[in-house]
């Protein structure tokens, strides 16, 4: 049984541990070793916690407890981050900004259980549609995400780690109840 709740700042340590180890799983074969070997869960906690020293009451950090009360997963929802490059076509978009699980606990029903978190959340907020980034090559985000209801949208991001390419496609959902422009 997974439980979701809010992040609190003692779950920090906990966040980043998945944080790390997930990109370390998921990413073994897309991003360079020596990334993800520098890979560390203090600093990564360390910049966690500066982003929630001034937090946006729009951005909503979850953590995904097993039966025991372990950390298993997160998750992080708010608005879209536009760039130069969208034109302010996406402004009243939600953005499903991270969803990391332990290694262990994928296929276990918990990055289900935060991929519906999300969506309730984001539809909550009045967002009319959740946009996600995903790396091209990460085949097993992106059934994840397309089972969720997610498509891509022809969204493309150059992403570069260590040198070498790693591009990023975007996913969209039209969130339920909510007005499209």
């Amino acid at each position: 049984m997974t439980r979701i709740r809010l992040m609190t700042e003692a779950d920090i340590p906990a966040v980043a541990e998945v944080r790390v180890s997930g990109w370390q799983f998921a990413y073994q074969d897309l991003v360079p070793r020596s990334y993800l070997d520098r890979m560390d869960p203090d600093t990564d906690a360390e910049r966690l916690r500066a982003r929630l020293e001034y937090p946006d009451p729009r951005v909503e950090d979850v953590v995904a407890e097993d039966e025991d009360g372990t950390v298993v997963g997160w998750s992080c929802v708010g608005p879209y981050r536009l760039d130069e490059t969208d034109g302010g076509a996406f402004d009243d978009d939600g953005e499903l900004f991270a969803i990391y699980l332990r290694p262990a606990s994928i296929g276990r029903g918990v990055g289900r259980t935060l991929i519906v978190d999300a969506i309730r959340r984001a539809t909550a907020q009045g967002f009319p549609a959740l946009r996600v980034w995903v790396l091209e090559g990460n085949a097993r985000a992106r059934r994840f995400y397309e089972r969720a209801g997610f498509a891509p949208d022809g969204g493309r991001e150059p992403f570069t780690v260590d040198g070498v390419a790693v591009p990023e496609v975007r996913y969209m959902l039209r969130l339920a109840g909510q007005e499209t422009a």
